[in-house]
């Protein structure tokens, strides 16, 4: 839907005051109380390492109950020092029943709200905002990405523009399940990022030859998507296979989730993984992961194939 010039100035406006009043003072003490906080970031910051996806988890519309068991991982991601939440218009109701949550417990400082735009009209970014933010009930937003890449010319624009006006801190771009890599690649080449998001997991490595290394090289901080492979790599080896009696021993690795986030959340370029769950046990056992003792690249060697091999 198309809306008319001044009406976006005037969608922008409110999303840049919104910005200005919110502040990332508390996302410092967040870091800092991790064992092995992520790469920093391109001005010096740093998220804590295990962040919180929302798609498919949070798309629960309506419903009470299921409302209710949110706002609970919700609370269960902030009281373990969570940090970055990510979403998209494209997740439905997540955004809502973000919204919610965040009603039911307060803001608390430590929140880095993570969203997108999604739209191939660039007309309608701005609107896409608003609404996005009046869901979460937050006055802003601390980080803008392109969703999938599209029409990621023009909304960079928009949000460079933005971030040139003081009215935006981080801009990033996305991409999943391995699409679009090469494109990836010119844009984290030729354009200037604060972040980026990619799927990055134990058995998807891909990104490792060029995407990692060309934002390590350019200080744009990487958020790991799908670090389970949406769900299906930790319920097989939870199935079958106890974990490694030596990653136990050497680097404290007393569950799946330690093991396979430990190992995306060590790569030197990666500042954030956002696992996605429904259940506060699960929540738990992620938020252990980013605490802790990091595998060296000899071990994370040896993860791959000890997953490789099973």
């Amino acid at each position: 839907m198309n809306i008319p010039r001044h009406k976006r100035r005037d969608v922008l406006k409110h999303f840049a005051l919104g910005i200005g009043a919110m502040g990332l003072g508390p996302l410092l003490r967040a870091g800092a109380a991790t064992a092995d906080p992520g790469p920093r970031m391109a001005d010096g910051r740093r998220l804590p390492p295990i962040g919180m996806g929302t798609w498919i988890s949070f798309n629960v519309g309506a419903d009470p109950v299921l409302r209710g068991a949110r706002v609970e991982v919700l609370r269960a991601f902030f009281e373990l020092g969570g940090g970055m939440v990510d979403c998209s218009p494209m997740y439905g109701s997540s955004a809502e029943v973000l919204g919610h949550a965040l009603q039911r417990l307060g803001v608390p400082d430590t929140l880095f709200s993570a969203e997108k735009v999604w739209t191939r009209n660039a007309s309608e970014a701005g609107e896409q905002i608003e609404a996005q933010r009046t869901a979460w009930r937050v006055p802003a937003f601390d980080l803008m990405q392109v969703h999938n890449l599209m029409a990621w010319e023009a909304h960079l624009d928009t949000l460079a523009q933005l971030k040139a006006d003081g009215a935006l801190r981080y801009v990033g771009i996305t991409t999943s399940h391995g699409r679009r890599h090469r494109e990836l690649e010119r844009v984290l080449e030729t354009r200037e990022l604060d972040f980026v998001q990619l799927t990055y997991n134990i058995t998807h490595r891909e990104v490792e030859r060029r995407l990692l290394p060309i934002a390590h090289e350019r200080g744009i901080a990487v958020i790991a998507n799908r670090p389970y492979d949406g769900g299906a790599l930790i319920r097989a080896l939870k199935r079958s296979h106890p974990v490694p009696a030596w990653a136990r021993e050497a680097i404290g690795c007393q569950t799946w989730a330690d093991y396979l986030l430990r190992f995306v959340v060590s790569h030197p370029a990666v500042a954030c993984a956002i696992p996605a769950t429904s259940q506060v046990a699960h929540m738990r056992e992620n938020m252990g992961a980013g605490v802790g003792p990091m595998p060296d690249p000899e071990q994370r060697a040896r993860m791959v194939r000890e997953v490789e091999a099973i």
